[in-house]
């Protein structure tokens, strides 16, 4: 069972050489450990316990990459950039697999990569690093900045998605001034830079929603995007026979249903399953769905990340309950 964890819970999970050895092991015993696969070496010198490992999405595995490269450096550590100011910042990292630690270097030294560490020597003000439980990164808005010209817009859209998320939705509300502080804000930064990527970075900053919950929701209204869905709403309040508060992922109007992404975590992970068991999730899940179709008449359509892999994909799944852009 996959789960997130943060910077304080990669603290705990995150064993030094030194600590092991003064666990009881000696440095063959150590060394065994790693051999059989029952802890992974994440740096040099700093160790986790590979069950745990495994239980973790790649955000926390790539956090740790990023706590070890922190205390291996020692003081105050270096600036963390791109993905890895990603996961420090609880920044999801759609279906990428981060194979370096990224970090700033400052003066006339050019970017390289050592030991698995990627150097970057980009400018970046003063006001835009911040300090994280300790571990310095890029801020918010410059990481979202940086991360939009350079990943796949699938990646790029569901990291603005959740930085826009984070300061302008509570709940599944979104605060119109607050997204419009933050669209104007983003956008007047992204309109002065002149560097690769920066095209897409505007458009996707401008498209940005923060009452997508998970990558998921981010992707698909992107896919919807490309298929030419015009007449669709995004996280519709539906009120339930006995007054319940019920919230739909995606409403198509002109086809009168609902869409609702199910990713395995509303299930799986502990996080977003609220501590129930899966099977619970599964009936409360269809509780609501029968009553949503009750009151409103509407239809409703689910599908999942097997479905959102190209636009086309999802658009056949919409399609074959009678979806398709008006």
């Amino acid at each position: 069972m996959r789960r997130t964890i943060n910077i304080a819970q990669a603290s705990v999970l995150l064993r030094s050489r030194e600590d092991m050895l003064h666990s009881g092991l000696s440095e063959r015993g150590l060394h065994a450990l790693v051999a059989s696969g029952a802890f992974i070496r994440v740096r040099r010198g700093w160790y986790v316990d590979a069950v745990e490992w495994k239980q973790l999405w790649i955000e926390g595995q790539h956090l740790l990459h990023v706590l070890a490269a922190a205390r291996s450096a020692g003081g105050r550590g270096p600036v963390f950039y791109g993905v890895s100011a990603a996961v420090v910042l609880g920044l999801p990292l759609y279906r990428l697999t981060p194979k370096n630690v990224h970090i700033l270097i400052f003066g006339r030294r050019h970017g390289r990569t050592v030991s698995n560490i990627a150097q970057h020597n980009v400018e970046v003000r003063s006001e835009d690093i911040i300090e994280v439980d300790g571990i310095r990164c890029t801020s918010l808005d410059r990481t979202v900045l940086d991360l939009a010209c350079s990943l796949s817009p699938e990646a790029a859209l569901s990291i603005a998605d959740a930085a826009l998320r984070r300061v302008a939705v509570s709940g599944q509300q979104q605060d119109p001034d607050l997204a419009a502080q933050w669209h104007d804000r983003l956008g007047e930064r992204a309109a002065v830079l002149r560097v690769r990527g920066i095209r897409q970075a505007r458009d996707l900053l401008s498209f940005a929603d923060g009452r997508a919950q998970l990558p998921g929701e981010s992707v698909s209204r992107l896919h919807l995007r490309r298929l030419g869905f015009t007449d669709i709403d995004l996280q519709t309040q539906v009120m339930g026979p006995a007054g319940e508060v019920y919230w739909m992922d995606f409403a198509f109007r002109g086809a009168r249903s609902f869409g609702e992404f199910d990713g395995k975590g509303k299930y799986l992970d502990p996080d977003l399953a609220g501590g129930r068991e899966a099977g619970a999730v599964v009936l409360e899940e269809k509780a609501r769905e029968d009553a949503v179709r009750g009151v409103t008449g509407w239809g409703v359509v689910r599908w999942g990340s097997a479905h959102i892999r190209t636009a086309g994909d999802l658009g056949s799944r919409l399609a074959s309950f009678g979806i398709r852009p008006c």
